[in-house]
């Protein structure tokens, strides 16, 4: 009994994880239950197949704690020659009505956020993402940005 559970368990998990064709890399980091505004989350992306195109996004996991309706992040991409080009990003995260935007079935919703298309890589590249939240009227940033759990880097085949 134990091993057709197993075997059932394995075969549900190979087909979840091949659906996904066009993934090339895919990881999360957790900066806890805040976002705290000097945390900087990084990332060294795999050589990726130079003659190749890809799709960029920015993935995050917020929950219900998450008291904006939109996000604000500077986003960093590194090259191995070392020139860096930033970009400042809006994100919208939530309905008027508040409900958040997102994937998920629960109170934690999972967002793919466009970033960047058509993209040729030669070499080894870094990502370093931040968030750059402030309220209405205020000049300094939120330092504790609520309700982001994870934050993530996507890349994907463009076909």
């Amino acid at each position: 009994m134990w091993i057709k559970n197993s075997a059932l368990l394995l075969i549900v998990a190979i087909l979840f994880f091949s659906c996904d064709k066009k993934r090339v890399f895919d990881e999360y980091k957790s900066v806890g239950s805040a976002w705290h505004k000097d945390s900087i989350v990084s990332f060294d992306l795999p050589e990726l197949d130079t003659t190749k195109r890809y799709n960029l996004f920015v993935t995050l996991r917020d929950n219900n704690n998450y008291p904006f309706n939109n996000l604000f992040l500077i986003v960093a991409l590194e090259t191995p020659s070392g020139f860096t080009k930033v970009d400042t990003l809006e994100y919208q995260m939530a309905d008027p009505d508040g409900t958040l935007l997102g994937d998920g079935f629960t109170d934690i919703k999972e967002s793919k956020l466009f970033y960047k298309e058509n993209v040729r890589f030669r070499g080894k590249y870094k990502v370093h993402i931040k968030q750059a939240v402030r309220e209405t009227g205020k000049i300094p940033g939120v330092t504790f940005l609520d309700g982001i759990t994870d934050v993530g880097f996507r890349i994907e085949k463009k076909e």
